[in-house]
């Protein structure tokens, strides 16, 4: 029997540079049974394996003095003809691969974030989202996952299993298992334009509402320098409800394409980010607290965008958008500038409106302070049990952020 491929020690770099760590061994293996085989042998040498797929995190989540897996030679793309507009896909498929595929398939994602470079199963695992009302992150569309254990056995998980599963595995952060596929609800394959208006902020937060009932999409950014904001919307081309021009504002972008294509935005730029998700009813509030904040202190400074959104609610036990709307608040930062103390100094602005970490962004939230914000961590916890028993998928830092 022959071994998957395994690197000896390099030096890992995420996405943005922001983390790099050097792990003992990187795997690559390239099928579910060479998969198992690696799992077995971190088990029998008691290691502790991380799974990776595109390395788009900011957060330390696949940091690992042990094994490094990627899931890159794993079988990526459509795996399976569609069904019921559902439809298998290839846990390491780049999200950029991804909307090609499908619209071969006549299909298209519900919705997709501001960037496409990350790997699906990490979009999913840590509750990666768009913008738009009653639209969801992109892990409350996963009704099924085919995932394998610690102990080196390949499981599949739906709706029609245990009811804790599904809703346990939607946001697991990797620590219930390597993800190999993943199913996911789709939508007609539709054209969409996107128009991007100039318009002052407060406008932005006075119209966002009544914005949202209209459009697809929509979701601002605001930037601090020259303290003004730019309102994105996507809607399909057949029925945009747009108008020419927004009270005090001018279009100052206009493309039609796939709606793939038109929900991302393309950047060479790589960067930092903090992102929290609040109540709905907090996002005014709590994004004119942080505009303030940066304002009075950050200003000369604070290169980049803030991007505010509305992500609807779900049921995984982990999304930071259980049970409630929520208006995401996203603080980026350019990759070559300083950014803790800045991202330190907004944060407790968003717990002090409730807000839940984006489990992929920047954050310092550990352990008890973090859990009590999800009123289901105890039943994801209990599952994460079940399915590795001997913590084969934790690290140190996911001891301390999942109160272990």
């Amino acid at each position: 029997m022959t071994s998957p491929p395994v690197t000896a020690t390099t030096t890992w770099r995420n996405w943005s540079g922001g983390l790099t760590f050097e792990p003992a061994t990187v795997a690559r293996p390239e099928s579910v049974a060479a998969l198992c085989r690696v799992l077995r042998a971190a088990a029998e040498q008691a290691v502790t394996v991380r799974p990776v797929g595109a390395g788009h995190s900011s957060a330390p989540l696949v940091q690992t003095g042990d094994v490094l897996l990627s899931l890159d030679r794993l079988p990526a793309g459509v795996l399976e003809p569609p069904h019921n507009r559902q439809i298998w896909v290839g846990a390491g498929t780049r999200l950029h691969d991804l909307g090609r595929q499908l619209r071969h398939h006549g299909l298209a994602m519900p919705n997709l974030g501001d960037v496409d470079t990350q790997a699906f199963a990490g979009a999913v695992s840590t509750g990666t989202h768009g913008s738009g009302l009653g639209l969801p992150n992109l892990s409350a569309q996963v009704t099924g996952v085919r995932l394998v254990t610690a102990a080196g056995q390949p499981v599949q998980i739906d709706a029609d299993s245990d009811p804790d599963l599904l809703p346990a595995a939607q946001v697991s952060l990797g620590v219930l298992g390597v993800f190999t596929a993943l199913r996911t609800r789709l939508v007609p394959a539709f054209q969409a334009r996107r128009r991007e208006w100039g318009l002052p902020v407060e406008a932005c937060l006075a119209t966002f509402e009544e914005l949202l009932k209209i459009n697809r999409n929509v979701d601002f950014y605001w930037y601090p320098r020259r303290d003004d904001a730019h309102l994105r919307t996507v809607n399909p081309v057949t029925d945009d409800p747009g108008p020419d021009t927004l009270p005090g504002s001018g279009c100052t972008e206009e493309r039609i394409g796939s709606s793939d294509a038109a929900l991302i935005k393309r950047r060479s730029l790589r960067f930092h980010e903090i992102e929290y998700f609040v109540p709905a009813a907090a996002g005014p509030a709590c994004f004119r607290e942080v505009r303030h904040r940066i304002r009075t202190r950050h200003r000369e400074h604070a290169a980049w965008r803030v991007l505010y959104r509305y992500v609807a609610a779900d049921q995984a036990f982990l999304s930071p958008a259980y049970g409630r709307d929520s208006i995401t608040i996203s603080v980026h930062q350019n990759a070559t500038l300083p950014y803790r103390e800045f991202f330190a100094d907004v944060e407790p602005i968003f717990l002090a409106h409730d807000g839940r970490p984006h489990w992929a962004k920047i954050h310092r939230l550990e352990g008890r302070d973090l859990l009590a914000r999800y009123p289901q961590a105890d039943r994801f916890l209990a599952v994460r049990e079940r399915l590795d028993p001997d913590g084969r998928f934790l690290t140190d830092y996911l001891r301390r952020l999942l109160g272990l």
